[in-house]
């Protein structure tokens, strides 16, 4: 067995990577609020691999370069014109270097500008409190091109340290290692120092920057956010050590150092981001009674997969998301039980289904492994931004599939080769085999295959040769193989939605009692409420009674809240219509704001006011929210 895993071309950068590979790149940046960019040089620390290297060729997108220096000297250097999706390569003239094999440095000077994709800026209007700018950055998959002109591949795996000036508390994905006062720069102005000594791909390379304070919630993990909801989010993630402690029982070892946490303000309209050392996540997950911090469970799976074993290019993305969906199920597993890991997994098999419904069973898109040849974007595959039911949720779908075919993939085959007792060793060797390398398809298969033979003999082979590796792989449509989940936490909820449903025309509702859900977990409510928006609208007096019995109203949990909103708007009940509001108006979350506004837009009584509240709070709205919902109520 080779020491590293195959390369294999990555269609989505154009770098030459074939024949220079950044190991590790320095950051020196000034965080401009009023110009809303940042500015500043990169440093990279580059080594040929092969000989007579005369250029190096980076991936851009959008950005000004203004000079690039090799030593003392400047070097010419190119900006191409866009490619499609992929950016502007930027070409260095360097001096030839004869060996493979060689170290050398180049300083690039440069700013962001107002096209950027990978950097946001914040009014004070979009923040909690109210007062103070705000910075976060989103690089994944191919917009870390836009930040820092960079081999933009997850191919490359590079270490990185920074030093940013600014006004306002600097957080990263590293560990800080220092704060300088910066008089130079002016009054209040800090240097914020980092460190990343664990190899990490560019698209996780993260900055945000505002008025953020930090509290200990672990020994590893602080919550980082404004002020005004730390104590809430202390509270809330309280709990995150023991996610930690428990994949790493699955696995290796925690790596990384820290495991910090920030909670970006409420128009955040996004659900998160597992950026090493510094997960980004949604205020939406401040529920008040921690029944929404199990997504928690899925970013640490990160950290080992994705993070530390990572795809070598984005038409392998299941790597990173097939695997964490499963590391997250097992660490839910080991701490709520079986029967919560099961009802996890059949909820992704129902929303795979759906997924492959919506582009059809015959369609490229559902392909495990995707075609991104000819210039194809990684976006339109695999963003994580749930949008509604536009060609932007196809999106959404991409990465469902992703997550849950990848998912049910790795399910079954720990079915086949005979159980945990067999697979959860081979996760754990997964990992060490892998770490901090990038793999592709091929490299997992034939590990897979070394592993089982040397680990329980030939006859293992026949196991895993009975499976249908193309189909999974490279068949679009549904898995081949059904994997007959534990129905049991699903069923309670769907036989409790059939009985309300067929109660509609009852006046003795006496059979309905508060003890109906007093067992159910959170997810089990969302099922229960999602099966009675596939049913025809309930009357008013069904609502009423379910709400006075079972309290969703007060409820605080996003994604049930988003269920019973649904549920009542679908029906136009108007009493429903002030919480909706409130929710709609405290968090800008595209996932909810975008449905409820076309619902509450469309329900009796509702248009005007949808439209009043928009344009009432317009300002809060992230722009890229803000312009769909203009069109979901039809302003534009």
């Amino acid at each position: 067995m080779c020491n590293q895993p195959r390369q294999t071309v990555d269609v989505s950068t154009q770098a030459n990577i074939d024949q220079v590979l950044t190991k590790h790149l320095h950051l020196n940046w000034n965080v401009d609020f009023e110009n809303k960019n940042i500015h500043g040089s990169v440093r990279l620390n580059l080594v040929s691999l092969v000989d007579n290297v005369e250029k190096v060729i980076l991936d851009t997108s959008y950005l000004d370069i203004k000079s690039v220096m090799y030593g003392k000297d400047s070097l010419k250097f190119d900006v191409a014109e866009r490619y499609a999706s992929l950016g502007s390569a930027l070409t260095i003239q360097i001096p030839k270097i004869d060996k493979a094999g060689t170290n050398f440095q180049l300083k690039i000077d440069y700013e962001t500008t107002e096209n950027c994709t990978a950097v946001q800026f914040l009014t004070p209007e979009q923040t909690l409190g109210g007062k103070h700018p705000y910075l976060f950055s989103q690089s994944e998959p191919i917009h870390g091109r836009a930040m820092i002109p960079c081999q933009d591949s997850p191919s490359v795996k590079v270490t990185y340290s920074a030093s940013v000036r600014s006004h306002l508390p600097v957080v990263m994905s590293a560990l800080r290692t220092g704060i300088d006062e910066d008089p130079d720069q002016g009054t209040g102005f800090k240097t914020y120092h980092f460190k990343q000594e664990t190899s990490i791909p560019s698209y996780l390379i993260a900055i945000a920057v505002g008025n953020l304070v930090g509290q200990d919630i672990g020994p590893r993990t602080t919550v980082w956010c404004e002020p005004e909801m730390i104590k809430q989010a202390a509270w809330e993630f309280s709990d995150t050590e023991s996610f930690i402690a428990t994949g790493e029982k699955l696995l290796t070892p925690y790596e990384w150092g820290r495991y910090d946490l920030l909670v970006l303000p409420p128009s955040f309209p996004y659900g998160g981001m597992e950026n090493p050392c510094l997960t980004f996540v949604t205020p939406t997950l401040l529920a008040g009674d921690k029944s929404a911090v199990n997504v928690i469970a899925h970013e640490i799976s990160h950290s080992w997969m994705g993070n530390l074993v990572t795809t070598n290019a984005w038409k392998h993305y299941w790597l990173n998301e097939g695997w964490t969906v499963f590391i997250e199920r097992k660490i839910l597993g080991r701490l709520y039980g079986e029967r919560v890991r099961q009802f996890e997994a059949l909820s992704g098999w129902r929303a795979l289904q759906e997924s492959v419904e919506l582009f059809g069973k015959d369609s490229p898109k559902t392909v495990l492994n995707p075609d991104l040849r000819n210039g194809a974007d990684p976006d339109d595959f695999f963003s994580k931004v749930p949008y509604g039911k536009t060609a932007l949720e196809l999106k959404h779908s991409f990465a469902e599939l992703a997550h849950k075919k990848g998912f049910n993939f790795l399910y079954h085959i720990e079915k086949v080769v005979g159980g945990p007792e067999i697979f959860e060793p081979y996760m754990k060797a997964h990992v060490q085999r892998f770490a901090s390398t990038s793999i592709s398809t091929e490299d997992w298969k034939q590990f897979l295959f070394e592993y089982m033979e040397k680990t329980h003999g030939s006859s293992m082979m026949d196991k895993l040769n009975t499976i249908d590796w193309d189909a999974w792989i490279n068949q679009p449509g549904m898995p081949p193989v059904d994997p007959g989940f534990d129905t049991s936490l699903a069923d309670a909820c769907i036989d409790l939605a059939k009985r309300w449903n067929q109660a509609r025309d009852k006046e003795d509702l006496s059979e309905f009692s508060g003890k109906d859900i007093q067992d159910f977990t959170a997810g089990q409510k969302i099922v229960f409420l999602e099966k009675l928006t596939d049913v025809a609208p309930l009357p008013h007096r069904l609502i009423k009674k379910m709400d006075e019995l079972y309290q969703f109203t007060p409820n605080h949990n996003a994604d049930l809240r988003l269920r019973w909103h649904q549920v009542c708007l679908i029906t136009s009940y108007e009493p429903m219509y002030p919480e909706v509001v409130k929710f709609i108006t405290e968090q800008g979350r595209m996932k909810f704001v975008r449905p409820l506004y076309r619902l509450l837009h469309h329900a009796k009584n509702g248009s005007q006011l949808a439209v009043d509240t928009y344009l009432k709070h317009k300002s809060f709205y992230h722009p890229i929210a803000a312009q769909l919902i203009e069109k979901d109520i039809g302003l534009i």
